[in-house]
C-alpha cells in the first residue's frame, strides 16, 4: 500500500465515522512505521503529521506478535468473506456502482446480530461514538516531502514546476512538502515560503517578487508584451529576437535586462539599423543573443547587403551526360 492509499484511508474512515480515535494500533507496515523497537518507534513523517493533525496516539503492535491484532483479523477475513466474495461475480461499469454496492453490503455486515453475544457492531458502536474525538474543521491532506537544490535562478524544481524561495538560500538544500493545493519550502526546520502548486502543463513558473534580488524587483513592473510593443517600432525581425531572449530564459523576469539592453541599441544606432542587425542575425543563427547584435552593428555588417546571384549564371551540373559515354562508340 503507498503513502496516498494509506493516508486517504485513515481520513475516509475518520469521515465513515463522524469521530477521531483515541489510539490507532496499526501494524508495522513501512508505509506507516520506519523503526519500532523495544526502546525506540520512528513513524513515516506523513503519517506522523497525520496523527498530529488529528490528535490520536498511534502505537503499532509488537513486531511478530499476532496476537495483538487477532480480533483485526478475524474481521478482515470476515468482511472480505460477506462483500468481496459476495459480489465477485457482479460486473461494474463504473467506480462509483462499485462503491454503491459495498456500501450496501457493509451496512448489512455491519447490522447483523452477533452469533455469541447481544447486539450487532452498528448498536456497540453506537455506544462507543461518544468518546469519539471531534473531527477537525479542515480534513487532513497528504504532504510529501522532498529534499531540493535551490537553483540560481531562485526556485526550486518540484514536479517540473517551479517555485520561487528567498535568493539568499541560492545553492543551499532545502526541505519540500507537498500536498494537492500546496507547496512548502523549509530551510533549516523553518517555513521560507509556500505558494499554490502548479497543475497542468510542464514548466510553469510560481515567482513572489518578495524573493527577487534587488537588480531583479526593478524590472517587476516590466512584462514580455511591453517589451514586445516597444520592439514593434524597429520592425518584426527586432520582435522575434525579443521573443527568443523571453524564451531562453526559465524566469522570464531573468530576460528583461537582455531585452532592455537590445532596445537600447535602437537609441544609440538607430531603429532602422537595429532591425537590420537583428535580420542579419537570424540568418546566422535562429536564436541569437544581444552580443551577437551588438558586434554587427559595431563592425558595421548590417550595412552590408547580400550578393544577389548573377541572373545570367548557368547551371553548374557535376554529373556525366550522355555525350560523355557516347564518344567511344563513334
Amino acid at each position: 500500500m503507498n503513502q496516498e492509499a494509506w493516508t486517504q484511508a485513515h481520513v475516509n474512515a475518520y469521515s465513515y465515522f463522524g469521530g477521531v480515535a483515541l489510539m490507532l494500533v496499526p501494524d508495522n507496515l513501512k508505509t506507516g512505521v520506519i523503526k519500532h523497537t523495544r526502546s525506540e518507534l520512528i513513524l513515516n513523517r506523513s503519517y506522523h503529521e497525520l496523527a498530529e493533525h488529528y490528535g490520536t496516539a498511534i502505537m503499532p503492535t509488537r513486531v511478530r506478535t499476532p496476537k495483538d491484532k487477532a480480533t483485526v483479523e478475524g474481521s478482515v477475513r470476515n468482511i472480505s468473506t460477506y462483500i468481496l466474495a459476495a459480489i465477485r461475480n457482479q460486473k461494474f461499469f463504473t467506480l462509483r456502482e462499485l462503491n454503491e454496492a459495498i456500501k450496501e453490503r457493509l451496512h448489512a455486515f455491519n447490522h447483523r446480530p452477533f452469533q455469541r453475544k447481544e447486539g450487532s457492531r452498528a448498536t456497540w458502536f453506537a455506544e462507543e461514538k461518544a468518546v469519539l474525538l471531534p473531527l477537525p474543521r479542515n480534513s487532513f491532506e497528504l504532504g510529501t516531502w522532498k529534499v531540493a537544490t535551490v537553483a540560481f535562478n531562485y526556485h526550486v524544481g518540484v514536479s517540473e514546476q517551479y517555485y520561487s524561495v528567498p535568493y539568499e538560500l541560492i545553492k543551499c538544500k532545502v526541505d519540500v512538502r507537498l500536498t494537492h493545493n500546496i507547496v512548502e519550502v523549509f530551510f533549516e526546520g523553518n517555513r521560507v515560503c509556500s505558494h499554490v502548486r502548479l497543475h497542468g502543463r510542464k514548466g510553469q513558473y510560481s515567482t513572489e517578487d518578495a524573493h527577487m534580488p534587488p537588480n531583479h524587483q526593478q524590472y517587476v513592473k516590466w512584462n514580455g508584451d511591453r517589451f514586445r510593443k516597444w520592439a514593434e517600432k524597429s520592425g518584426p525581425n527586432t520582435v522575434n529576437v525579443v521573443n527568443t531572449l523571453l524564451a531562453g530564459h526559465k524566469v522570464e523576469q531573468q530576460s528583461y535586462r537582455a531585452c532592455m539592453a537590445l532596445l537600447k541599441l535602437g537609441d544609440q544606432y538607430s531603429p532602422e539599423r537595429l532591425e537590420q542587425a537583428c535580420s542579419k542575425a537570424l540568418e546566422y543563427s535562429p536564436r541569437p543573443n544581444y552580443k551577437t547584435i551588438q558586434l554587427i552593428l559595431r563592425t558595421g555588417k548590417d550595412k552590408i547587403a547580400l550578393e544577389p546571384t548573377p541572373p545570367d549564371t548557368p547551371p553548374q551540373s557535376f554529373t556525366r551526360g550522355s555525350e560523355y559515354y557516347t564518344k567511344g562508340a563513334k
